[in-house]
């Protein structure tokens, strides 16, 4: 596998999801079907809160397919669905079968019925598909429903277990629930789930955790709780076996938003309240997936669909079937198990099968176990190209550097706009300077616990869309047409350049180098290494597909690489890893060493064989108790990492993808032709057969260098600072066990055969305008002196038509326009041709080459980024049409409807809300607006601030809900804006207004209002006036279309204003409505509560108005530094504060005031 085997010492059962559900169908049109995959799925919070989220009245299908390598975690998540179909009461035994640990004899009974129940259901797919499940709940192999019936027999068993088992059992929870109620003084992980009340959540959250774990169960009631008595099967058993391997931080509320009981607290807020919190939200969700699935209901059922495997095993195989139809991919579907990936033929090859292609793709925190790079290069080739939306989630909450907010970028290894051209997949946040969803209280929470290793946490929610599918003009092209160019050397030198990145702290002196200031943490993090040299030539083979490189073009650019590789001395440890490398980049046939063609003799162990292949198979045996140095190691060693090596008496080779199982291995087939048949024990850990190690290797590495008999394989620990302890135990080479090559009871080889060809896409030449001037060439990307950013696109057109060759050669000088973010417009008299560049340009600064000889047009233009001009400051707030979908791209959408209301009389509202909208001001905001510079996202903050503020009732003077908008130049009432409520936005941690849009009515309709308008002016104060530059009046013309799509639970009609004009907005200018007509009137049920509002609803669109954040890894956000005080006398510096020298979290004006505080500050001090 393509990922570094690590040493498993603790397995854990991540029973209950760590994370608040999120709604995956936020970046989708309410129109569109939507096939989503779930890699590390967890449990099934979010397919819950997605199918509560969605629009009442929608009928589109939802496909979900739950990816996870834990058993126990589908099982239990099927049972869930299964158990809410049956039933109409949700918070009794349903909710405690899933969340507590311990039962009472009536919930216990529940649950093992239900058990046997699917047990009954569950005897092969063909008869659960029949079942009342099956047409809902769907598997997507024989292997994952028969493991699931494994564990649901195993529940409904449990009970029985000899009397001496299940107190072994019992025995191992509550030490366990001892350690984890003692492990921290304050639980920071669940008080994520309050959002913006995060800081205050933490006491009640964390006395929650406590109790948990103390009492099994979420009971504030004594009795309840002591009633609860019996083990709940459903945590006693997963991939560790019989036992408790329950996540030591598991917390029932984590899944669910605890925002709106703190928010609209009146007093303080107590565990039963949380937790009754919790219950009502779960039961939200019950009856929304009860009535969604019911046999009654008429719309389209949502589909769950369930696979058993490793999240890159699983990828890799619908990959194949994706492109090759292949169902059986030969993948294993998890380390520790020889269970071969197979989908199943009844639900994948069928017309309308399963899909293996998506539209959303969603991979929890996968980052944090497998490394960014090994999650794009698995999820990226199945997401579409074909679906109007198309979005990758990915998530982590560990970081390993000093500060959280800049780990995300650094785990790239590259310059983010660099990657984003080349895999075409950027954030959309980084393109846009904004974030719709909160991070502040994960800002809040990381400052609280800095210098704290023990609480590492840092939440990142990142959305990855093409950066070209924001522009307007280019998404009307089909986005599979992409075409682009890099010079070779240049293109070589980024690539290699990431691989130096990734692979440099191989070398011990290297890794002391680069981590001398963070040293301890970065010991200890090297444990958590993700790639081996296997990742990096899939990710070679992703740029490659992603690119559309023609074979010649690819061979140039591998021929430099591997330039690179041969020339650099500087990374000893490379080559010990250089005939892995070469040989994966041969395997999965992203370039092909002249090496590789070489006759291989058949001498030794090949003596036999019909033909030597290229790559061979080693299958390694090691007994069981050469693992004892593994399995006895202290805690404090660590995770071992581990590798195969094959050594002689001058070479040494490592290998690092390696795959194990427990069992026995034997010789089948002939001398000529051998093949081999393996044996696993189902035991794993717990039983007593040997481990099986397989890997491959270049098969002229035996015949060329040195005699076979010199020659070993070895299992060994990779070389690096956490692995310096196991050298009492084991030799200067970290060998846990070795076999002579030619030992043949110990050592199989076999031939391996080549991997099938996967290459999914092929570019053409994308269209152009109607009356084009010719062809458009490819985009040339170039990289500055050091091959590490980009400089500039540039594009050629061919002058190709009679028409524009006569003009070009009369000297006719074309007009050269960018149109939107990504789009340049070459104009010849009346021909025209747009180009589409692959990312958002600063077409202001373009230059022109005009070859009239050669009859050639080429554009050139920089690159756009955060804080450039043009690019999406041309429009940050795009809504994108492709087809018949019109959806907003920077902005989520969000049902208002789900969303619970903020109590505005609530106690301690100005606290908390007050400090969480202005923190959508970055620290260079606050500085722009001290200085009075004028910046357009800044100014509309400020109104939006104003907004929040008032229409909350946080601010000096009375509530306001009623809007003006005036432009400053002309003094006109260019909109009015209706708040009706103010609602928590749950899954974006945050507060949005549910509100209505009236822009300046035209002369028709305002002579028919004139009078109600002139009332509603002057009534009760009138509305609160905001004043607008022409520059923001301009932003706001823009944001408004994406404030009113995100909340959209209408269909646009066939004449639509934006399709016959072809924009959106309609218009910028003051004084002129940028919006359609086809939500007006709709869905304004909330201007009733006014008796003048009521008059203007036929005329007013819905709106859902949230705050706009900036973006924590592209700049710090909080106070105006100049804004700090010292910590003891609140002065601002003589002249300036000075921060603690130990700690740097405190500032002081003044010697005298730190002598002051020493003996509080003391304690506390830590750095």
């Amino acid at each position: 596998m393509a990922h570094q085997f690590s040493w498993p010492r603790t397995q854990y059962l991540y029973a209950i999801g760590n994370t608040p559900a999120v709604c995956l169908t936020r970046d989708v049109a309410p129109e569109e079907n939507i096939d989503l995959l779930l890699l590390g799925c967890g449990d099934p919070r979010n397919v819950l809160f997605t199918i509560f989220c969605e629009p009442s009245q929608s009928v589109r299908k939802l496909d979900f397919t739950c990816c996870d390598k834990e058993p126990a975690v589908l099982a239990r998540n099927v049972m869930l669905l299964s158990m809410i179909y049956d039933a109409d009461e949700y918070t009794g035994d349903i909710w405690n079968s899933f969340f507590h640990m311990y039962l009472s004899n009536a919930s216990h009974a529940y649950l093992v019925g239900h058990c046997q129940k699917l047990v009954g259901y569950s005897e092969n797919i063909l008869r659960w598909n029949q079942s009342p499940y099956g047409s809902f709940l769907r598997m997507s192999t024989e292997y994952t429903l028969s493991e699931l019936r494994r564990h649901w027999t195993l529940y409904a068993d449990m009970h029985e277990l000899p009397v001496d088992r299940l107190a072994t059992l019992r025995s191992a929870f509550t030490k366990q629930a001892q350690s984890s109620s003692t492990m921290y003084y304050r639980i920071l992980s669940s008080a994520r789930s309050a959002g913006p009340l995060a800081i205050q959540a933490i006491e009640a959250t964390s006395a929650q955790f406590k109790q948990y774990w103390k009492t099994g169960t979420t009971f504030s009631n004594p009795t309840d709780a002591a009633a609860a008595t019996i083990l709940n099967p459903t945590f006693s058993y997963s991939l560790a076996g019989e036992g408790c391997a329950v996540h030591y931080a598991t917390d029932p509320l984590m899944p669910f938003h605890l925002a709106p009981v703190f928010g609209n607290r009146h007093g303080s807020v107590s565990v039963s309240d949380i937790v009754e919190a919790a219950k009502a939200e779960f039961n939200d969700w019950c009856k929304v997936f009860h009535h969604s699935v019911a046999p009654s209901t008429t719309s389209s059922r949502p589909v769950v669909r369930f696979i058993l495997a490793e999240a890159t095993a699983a990828c890799r195989s619908l990959k194949a079937f994706a492109a090759t139809e292949t169902l059986k991919s030969g993948v294993p579907v998890d380390q520790f198990k020889t269970q071969v990936l197979e989908l199943s033929r009844d639900e994948y090859a069928t017309v309308s099968g399963a899909p293996a292609i998506f539209n959303v793709i969603e991979t929890s925190n996968l980052v944090d176990h497998l490394g960014l790079l090994n999650v794009f290069i698995a999820s990226i080739p199945l997401l579409s190209r074909s679906a109007p939306s198309r979005v990758l989630y990915t998530e982590s909450l560990l970081y390993s550097g000093v500060d959280a907010t800049k780990d995300f970028t650094k785990q790239l290894y590259g310059d983010i706009t660099a990657i984003g051209i080349v895999l075409d997949l950027c954030p959309v946040d980084y393109l846009c300077g904004f974030a719709a969803r909160s991070d502040t209280h994960e800002l809040a929470m990381h400052m609280a616990v800095k210098g704290d290793t023990s609480r590492k946490q840092f939440h990142q929610v990142t959305t990855w869309k093409s950066p070209s599918s924001g522009d307007p003009y280019a998404c009307q092209s089909d986005l599979t047409q992409r075409k682009l160019s890099f010079e070779p050397h240049q293109l070589a030198t980024f690539l290699y350049d990431m691989y130096y990145l990734l692979f440099e702290q191989e070398d011990a002196k290297n890794f002391f180098r680069l981590n001398h200031d963070n040293l301890r943490n970065a010991i200890s993090s090297s444990t958590l290494s993700h790639y081996i040299r296997e990742s990096f030539a899939l990710f070679l083979k992703l740029v490659r597909d992603e690119l559309g490189a023609s074979d010649r073009d690819w061979a140039n650019i591998m021929d430099n690489f591997c330039g690179f590789l041969d020339a650099d001395q500087s990374l000893p440890m490379d080559l010990n890893n250089y005939n892995d490398f070469c040989m994966q980049l041969y395997r999965h046939g992203v370039w092909f060493p002249d090496a590789y063609h070489q006759f291989i003799p058949k001498i030794g162990r090949f003596a036999h064989w019909n033909v030597v292949p290229p790559v061979i198979r080693i299958i390694l045996t090691v007994p069981r108790q050469q693992l004892r140095v593994l399995e006895h190691a202290p805690e404090a060693y660590g995770t071992p990492l581990v590798q195969c090596d094959v050594r002689g008496k001058w070479c040494h080779n490592i290998f690092s993808s390696v795959h194990v199982a427990y069992g026995q291995v034997s010789t089948m087939g002939t001398m000529a032709n051998p093949w081999a048949s393996f044996q696993e024990d189902l035991l794993g850990h717990s039983g007593h057969s040997a481990l099986i190690v397989t890997f491959t290797m270049p098969s002229r590495l035996l015949t060329t260098y040195e005699p076979q008999d010199d020659l070993w394989v070895c299992l060994s620990l990779k070389s690096g600072p956490a692995s310096i302890s196991f050298m009492r135990e084991l030799d200067a080479h970290l060998t846990i066990y070795r076999a002579s090559l030619m030992d043949k009871s110990h050592v199989i080889i076999l031939p391996e055969q080549p991997l099938p060809s996967e290459r999914l896409r092929v570019s053409t030449r994308p269209p152009g305008t109607s009356n084009p001037i010719g062809q458009v060439g490819a985009v040339s990307v170039e990289l500055d002196g050091q091959c590490e950013l980009v400089t500039s696109l540039t594009c050629k057109i061919s002058v190709e038509t009679c028409d524009a060759k006569t003009l070009f050669q009369a000297k006719a000088v074309p007009e050269i326009s960018q149109i939107s973010p990504c789009t340049m417009r070459v104009s010849l008299a009346h021909h025209s041709q747009d180009i589409r560049y692959p990312f958002p340009i600063v077409g202001s600064q373009h230059k022109a080459r005009l070859a009239r000889t050669s009859l050639y047009i080429e554009v050139i233009v920089p690159v756009s980024g955060p804080f450039k001009a043009d690019g999406m400051k041309m429009n940050p707030f795009p809504v994108v049409r492709r087809g018949h979908v019109t959806v907003p791209w920077s902005i989520h959408r969000v049902n208002p409807a789900r969303m619970p209301l903020l109590d505005i009389k609530a106690k301690a509202l100005r606290h908390w809300l007050n400090p969480h909208i202005g923190s959508m001001l970055s620290t260079r905001e606050h500085s722009l607006r001290k200085n009075h510079k004028n910046d357009a996202l800044m100014n509309l903050k400020d109104a939006l601030i104003k907004i929040l503020l008032c229409a909350s009732g946080i601010q000096k003077g009375p509530l306001r809900r009623l809007f003006a908008f005036y432009d400053d130049a002309t003094d006109i009432c260019d909109t009015l804006l209706f708040i009706g409520d103010v609602r928590y936005e749950l899954h974006s941690h945050t507060v949005l207004c549910d509100g209505y849009v009236l822009p300046r009515p035209q002369h028709d309709l305002m002579q028919k209002i004139q009078r109600d308008f002139t009332k509603l002016l002057t009534s009760h104060g009138g509305p609160l006036r905001i004043r607008f530059s022409r520059e923001t009046m301009r932003a706001w013309k823009q944001l408004i279309p994406a404030f009113v799509e995100r909340c959209r639970s209408w269909h646009h009609k066939d004449d639509c204003e934006y399709v016959s004009q072809g924009r959106i907005p309609l218009t910028e200018e003051t004084d002129l409505d940028p919006l359609c007509s086809c939500g007006r009137g709709k869905d304004t049920e909330g201007m009733d509560t006014e008796a003048l509002w009521k008059k203007f609803a036929p005329y007013v669109t819905r709106l859902a108005l949230s705050p706009l954040f900036a973006v924590s890894y592209l700049e710090s956000i909080g106070r105006d530094p100049a804004a700090h005080k010292c910590s003891v006398c609140r002065g601002k510096g003589k002249p300036k504060l000075m921060a603690c020298k130990a700690c740097k979290k405190v500032q002081y004006c003044s010697a005298a005031c730190q002598k002051k505080d020493w003996k509080a500050h003391k304690p506390k001090c830590t750095p």
